[in-house]
């Protein structure tokens, strides 16, 4: 297997579509939202690719200040291609992008809670989500 990693690549909202879809983390995104997709992708601060002949396998894509925080919002690796350490290159790619204060954080799908431990994430009791319909009272 001859895997090849790409920063900051030119990437379609087809391309991320179907990569999220092989990794099951597709049903978790707003998929069917092509305006949304495209945004995901413009105003994200980090790409990183993994494609194995020209067939993206793998990708990361996160939004940071490159300083304090870098919310790592999609790690999704094809299901054909898990548990090769493709996760582990995308998030170490990634990093290498930052300051060396600053933290990598993510929320992670119910299905990889055992992946990030065993790679050296600290899981944090305290994170909190507000969803755009939802008013602060």
């Amino acid at each position: 297997m001859n895997i090849e990693y790409k920063l900051n690549p030119s990437l379609t909202e087809n391309e991320f579509i179907d990569i999220l879809n092989r990794s099951t983390l597709g049903e978790r995104r707003p998929i069917d939202d092509k305006e949304c997709i495209n945004g995901m992708i413009k105003h994200a601060d980090i790409i990183v690719i993994a494609t194995e002949n020209e067939k993206i396998v793998g990708v990361a894509r996160s939004v940071t200040d490159f300083n304090y925080c870098c919310y790592l919002s999609d790690l999704a690796v094809d299901k054909e291609y898990q548990a090769q350490g493709i996760g582990k290159k995308l998030i170490d790619m990634t990093q290498k992008q930052l300051g060396e204060k600053c933290k990598i954080i993510l929320l992670s799908a119910p299905s990889a809670t055992e992946y990030y431990p065993k790679v050296g994430f600290t899981q944090h009791a305290s994170a909190w989500t507000l969803a755009r319909d939802k008013k602060i009272v």
